[in-house]
Order: structure tokens, then C-alpha cells, then sequence
């Protein structure tokens, strides 16, 4: 499960960025005056599951077991986190290492 980090000037821009990841099916998950977090659930490439099923149903039986590790895989830790915030340095002082829209995007879009 990877924590992306979007910072925002202030809430009028954390609103706008949520607005953004909403659109692109992301789920908030919880929201401070400094923060929102955000959610994107994954559930593996439809194409992948309906191979490893066919292969399941026809030849191998142990298919099925890889369709849900795979399943499981995308749900769990392949699922994005995305972090608004207007804070700049974190918990222990160290400055915040902020990703870029794009990125996220593309990560929430993965096949794999």
C-alpha cells in the first residue's frame, strides 16, 4: 500500500485536489482542517481474472488460488493512499517528500 503526498497551499487547493481524485474514483477516507486522505481501491485487470477462470475451470484447478492471490494483491497493497496536506515538514521535523498528480494517476491506473 503506498502513501502518495500532494501538498496543497491551503484548504481552498485541498479541496480542489480532492475534487480532482474524486473524479478519478478515489474515496475519501478521512479529512482534517490539514488534511484529507484518499483512497482508490483496486481489484486486479478483469481480462487476467477471466484467463486464470477459464484456466481454472478447464485444466488446472489451482488457477483459482492464483486469481485470488492476485485479487488480494491488487486489493490490499496495490490499492494507492493519497495524502493532502498543507503541513511541510512531518512528525519527526524531516521535510515531507511530495509526489506529483501524474504519478499517482498513473499508479491508480496500473495493470498490475
Amino acid at each position: 500500500m503506498g502513501l502518495y503526498i500532494l501538498s496543497a497551499d491551503n484548504s481552498k487547493e485541498m479541496e480542489k485536489l480532492s475534487n480532482e481524485l474524486s473524479q478519478n474514483k478515489f474515496k475519501t477516507i478521512e479529512k482534517q482542517d490539514n488534511y484529507v486522505l484518499m483512497k482508490k481501491r483496486r481489484y486486479g485487470n478483469l481480462l487476467i481474472h477471466a484467463v486464470c477462470l477459464i484456466i481454472a475451470l478447464s485444466v488446472f484447478g489451482i488457477a483459482i488460488f492464483i486469481n485470488v492471490i492476485y485479487f488480494a494483491y491488487s486489493f490490499i497493497w496495490a490499492s494507492p493512499n493519497v495524502l493532502i496536506t498543507t503541513e511541510k515538514v512531518g512528525d519527526d521535523g524531516e521535510p515531507l517528500e511530495f509526489s506529483d498528480m501524474d504519478e499517482i494517476l498513473k499508479k491508480a491506473t496500473a495493470i498490475l
